[in-house]
């Protein structure tokens, strides 16, 4: 990338700084807050530290994608080469990140990941029927399964010392109880856990003798740290290919939530049939600027991304040691994602989130994750580190 071409982040606030890191430290309160995004007007006065996106602007490939799409005016329908462009660059990227070879007849667009759930749960589970969700889960997976016409059936996490461990010995109850669906989030959040072979390999033992399904929301899958590897569950064998259903998208790693552009990868054969001839009877479209965008990040905004990890990791490392260092709260670090759970239940708070927000900083309730997170919140590391750093001190000097 041109240093002295970066594109605009958020306005014009670090104009002629040309290194990365720089740029995104120089960033203040005021800066993120006049760009007017959710995630720093919902809460006047607050550190935005909620709802999960970056503060990190966009790569220059996607920028230029972008910008080339609204100067050709193309803003209605994505055009027949744009969805085939979007297929073959998906495919790419899976086979370039993961090593995973994914025919590009099987890849579909929709509009987010989560409508790839909604298909699930409509086309594939029976109606009432029970789906499983770890726990702590990202917020929505509380409140679909109820809104779509099934029953919720929470698997608690393992929580340790220093790790998340999944609960084998639950899931094959659950699913000898009668569950059919298990929605499995790789990298998990809100915990950030990746899960490794092994684990993925005993969750489809069990899933496969039970003839169940899962759904693999697999839309963190770049924003894994050293020292962990993201696997792809349905990539594993014939036997996890037959039994998921994939969505992924760039938006969480690259900025894009906001273009409605994710990635449904089909690799049952009957399901992928059947989704390829409904026509109009599945109307989950993407944005042609979506589209453009996340062909250009998947094809060449790696450079960037490495760059967002690198400066990711020493944040993650700011948040751990500062956390370790306060009373009555803890954290598991996480293997990926942008967000930290962080215990609350030794401070003695009745609502940890109400008051770090009285004291100035966002953050997710656990709650809303699920009762295993019940004295929790999550924290969105993804800011500039000066900005972090203030978020953390408010979070201290509260407790004083």
């Amino acid at each position: 990338m041109d240093r002295k071409r970066l594109p605009p982040l958020r306005g014009d606030y670090t104009r002629g700084v040309t290194d990365f890191a720089g740029r995104i430290d120089a960033l203040t309160i005021d800066d993120l807050r006049a760009a007017g995004s959710l995630k720093w007007t919902a809460y006047p006065g607050a550190i935005g530290a909620w709802v999960a996106e970056m503060d990190f602007g966009m790569a220059e490939p996607i920028f230029d994608a972008i910008n080339a799409e609204v100067g050709a005016l193309r803003t209605g329908y994505a055009p027949m080469d744009r969805r085939a462009e979007l297929r073959a660059a998906t495919a790419e990227h899976l086979l370039a990140r993961q090593d995973w070879q994914v025919d590009r007849d099987n890849i579909h667009w929709l509009p987010d990941v989560l409508t790839g759930l909604v298909v699930t749960m409509t086309f594939w589970s029976e109606p009432g029927s029970k789906i499983i969700v770890p726990t702590p889960c990202y917020m929505p997976f509380m409140d679909m399964p109820r809104t779509f016409g099934h029953e919720l059936v929470q698997l608690p996490m393992l929580g340790g010392q220093d790790s998340w461990e999944f609960d084998f010995d639950g899931l094959d109850r659950v699913f000898a109880a009668g569950a059919r669906l298990l929605v499995l989030c790789n990298p998990h959040n809100p915990i950030g856990k990746v899960y490794t072979r092994e684990e993925l390999e005993r969750i489809c033992e069990i899933v496969d003798r039970h003839d169940g399904l899962v759904f693999s929301d697999e839309i963190h899958a770049p924003l894994v740290f050293p020292g962990a590897q993201h696997i792809s569950y349905a990539s594993l064998n014939d036997v996890t290919a037959h039994h998921t259903v994939t969505a992924l998208a760039a938006s969480k790693a690259y900025n894009l939530a906001g273009l409605k552009c994710a990635q449904l990868v089909l690799t049952n054969p009957g399901h992928n049939a059947f989704y390829s001839s409904q026509g109009h009877g599945i109307p989950f479209e993407s944005t042609p600027v979506g589209m453009a965008a996340t062909i250009a990040a998947w094809r060449s905004g790696q450079p960037w991304l490495d760059e967002v990890i690198d400066y990711l990791f020493a944040n993650r490392q700011l948040v751990a040691e500062r956390i370790a260092a306060i009373g009555g709260m803890h954290m598991i670090v996480p293997d990926a994602t942008y967000l930290a759970l962080i215990d609350c239940r030794g401070l003695g708070l009745e609502d940890p989130r109400a008051h770090f927000l009285d004291h100035g900083v966002a953050l997710t309730d656990g709650i809303e994750c699920g009762d295993a997170a019940r004295g929790f919140v999550r924290l969105n590391f993804a800011m500039p580190r000066p900005v972090l750093a203030e978020a953390l001190d408010r979070m201290e000097n509260s407790l004083r």
